[in-house]
């Protein structure tokens, strides 16, 4: 092939002439594989030069650098993929030195490289954990050195602050959650909580908010966590699900005041079980689900009717046999139905908090490794850097046209209610646009 091709080219051409071949099919597709990452990282670093001297190759015209290209060099890259070996351009003609965005100066690692190593080290893996993952994939030379550690925890503490710094008035929430985990991370101390908030916007999409340091789950600490996302402009949301810890329910009853709470299921549930017979507990949490499970009515006063319906007959059935545990269920019916007036394909997605926990679990049980963590900072840059990326898997809700209309009715109902004027305001109103009429 001629020597005018670009690397480019040459890439693309290699790829075709694999599909022509008749070697086995799956050869071909894992070849294939490894030269798109080669095509794609080759066109970038050419796209770069083009950028870098304002125009194509052989291109004459304005120019945004003097100089003009002078072949190629090869580099070779540790990939996740597997070492790609490029051809660099190389420069003449220019005394603007030229960093590539792609390698950077000197680099011979991606940035997927890189965050391969932070996905390790915040998924608990020790250095030497890493190194061997990272030897396994690329050979032995690609070992950590000590500077290389501290560079990628500074680098997840920086993301850290940032995202913790960040403006939240673009939010607009249809539900918040609500819950805490506890890590120990002060010498000589008990485990302490970390608050954190995610929620579901009204797009449908789940979104990690907030995380938080707090003594304990006070309904001070609570309300000083919530003020501070209300401060950097988090908006009301028509929901908040939660436990009922009742500094946490003290705290969204001041700090939302108009929006709706729900308690959540699954944490009632433990409740309720915790006050009945081992041998009992199977029944009564399927007959407690029941309540909740195949209401067929639409959205609103019916449903909740329904349950209520239901419990009534749960605390008939097990009045006698287990006062403590219906006492447990009735104390609160308002909160654990008020999921039953939000769109019907919402309901199982929203009547608990409990999707958070996963990632919360993974985090403690990464953490037991370590013992303790050195400090609140590194408690915290940790916790969210894992939900963080956990985040990224939740999934979120659809909308129809139906439960758009009916969250848009509550949220005029709650968050917007019309203002009530009285009668001299009124008949001061009056008399202004008779006024301006005449």
């Amino acid at each position: 092939m001629s020597h005018r091709v670009s690397p480019t080219e040459r890439v693309r051409a290699d790829i075709d002439q694999l599909f022509a071949s008749e070697r086995d099919l799956g050869d071909v597709l894992e070849e294939v594989a490894r030269l798109g990452v080669r095509l794609l990282m080759q066109t970038a670093l050419e796209a770069e030069i083009t950028e870098f001297l304002g125009r194509e190759r052989y291109a004459r015209g304005d120019r945004a650098h003097e100089g003009s290209r002078n072949g190629f060099a090869p580099v070779t890259l540790k990939t996740t993929a597997g070492p790609v070996t490029l051809q660099r351009p190389k420069l003449r003609g220019t005394e603007d030195a030229f960093a590539s965005r792609l390698l950077g100066v000197g680099v011979c690692r991606t940035n997927a490289l890189e965050t391969l190593v932070i996905a390790g080290f915040v998924r608990g893996l020790s250095v030497r954990d890493v190194e061997a993952t990272l030897a396994e994939s690329l050979g032995a030379e690609a070992a950590l050195s000590k500077s290389t550690v501290s560079r990628i925890c500074q680098a997840i503490k920086d993301e850290f602050e940032a995202w913790a710094r960040r403006d939240l008035s673009g939010l607009e929430l249809d539900y918040l959650y609500l819950d805490g985990s506890h890590f120990k991370y002060h010498t000589g101390a008990p485990a302490e909580p970390v608050l954190a908030a995610w929620g579901i916007t009204t797009d449908g999409k789940p979104v990690l908010i907030a995380i938080a340091p707090g003594a304990s789950e006070s309904h001070d600490a609570w309300s000083g966590f919530l003020a501070e996302l209300v401060g950097r402009g988090l908006r009301p949301p028509l929901l908040v699900v939660s436990d009922g810890a009742a500094g946490l329910i003290g705290a969204v009853e001041l700090v939302f005041p108009h929006s709706l709470r729900q308690r959540c299921l699954i944490h009632r549930a433990r409740n309720i079980l915790a006050k009945v017979p081992v041998s009992a507990q199977a029944e009564v949490k399927s007959e407690y689900w029941k309540i909740f499970d195949d209401i067929e009515t639409d959205p609103g006063e019916k449903a909740v009717k329904v349950a209520r319906g239901r419990i009534a007959a749960f605390e008939k059935k097990y009045g006698t046999l287990y006062p403590s545990a219906v006492r447990c269920l009735t104390s609160d019916v308002e909160s654990l139905t008020v999921h039953l007036r939000f769109p019907k394909e919402h309901w199982k997605r929203f009547r608990h908090s409990n999707f958070i926990e996963r990632s919360f679990g993974e985090t403690r049980r990464r953490v037991k490794v370590i013992g303790r963590l050195p400090g609140e900072q590194t408690c915290l840059s940790l916790v969210w850097a894992v939900l963080d990326r956990a985040s990224k898997g939740w999934r979120g809700v659809k909308h129809t046209p139906v439960s758009t209309r009916l969250l848009a009715d509550l949220r005029r109902q709650l968050l917007e209610p019309p203002v009530s004027i009285t009668r001299t305001q009124a008949r001061k109103r009056v008399t202004a646009r008779d006024t301006a009429v005449a």
